[in-house]
């Protein structure tokens, strides 16, 4: 036999000690009732987690066993799969994120209509009503017309001044 060849047999036979051992703590944690999940199994069995990954059968028979309700640590009439446990805590975290996020909703208007609420009150920092805010936004739109058409003006007052010196130096140069 060579060297490959030995090599080769040891791990066969670690590999299936390894399987026998998983097997066992299964067999162990079904009849003790223990819950039955890969990472527990692999530590009472001694193996790495991923060595049952690896292994189809054994992965199916460790999830077989965890679904199993005979094996279940709440045997008995009326009992809850682990399953619908999980499906439970999932719609409940759910419905815990949305009455946070429905609380910070009322918490958030509650403070908007607090503060409005105080300062009205006193007096301080009062929002102005719309009709005032109109009013002022239509008498700065009409002192902006006012400021162009007095710009124009000046501006037209300007091109005339600029002709006329041009002229006048257009006239003193020719003399």
């Amino acid at each position: 036999m060579t060297a490959s060849q030995a090599l080769a047999q040891a791990r066969r036979r670690d590999v299936d000690h390894r399987r026998q051992r998983v097997r066992q703590a299964l067999a162990e944690m079904s009849a003790q009732a223990a819950e039955i999940t890969i990472s527990s199994v692999a530590g009472r069995a001694r193996v790495h987690r991923s060595f049952i990954h690896r292994h189809p059968d054994l992965r199916a028979a460790v999830i077989a066993a965890a679904e199993d309700p005979a094996t279940s640590s709440l045997s008995g009439p009326g009992t809850v799969s682990r399953r619908s446990l999980l499906a439970d805590n999932a719609n409940l975290r759910d419905r815990n994120r949305r009455l946070e996020h429905h609380a910070r909703g009322l918490e958030q208007r509650l403070s908007e209509l607090l503060g409005t609420q105080i300062s009205q009150r006193t007096g301080l920092g009062a929002p102005d009503d719309t009709a005032a805010l109109r009013d002022q936004a239509d008498s700065l739109r009409q002192q902006i017309l006012d400021l162009r058409k007095t710009l124009g003006e000046r501006d037209e007052e300007l091109a005339a001044a600029r002709e006329a010196n041009r002229r006048l130096m257009a006239e003193l140069n020719h003399r």
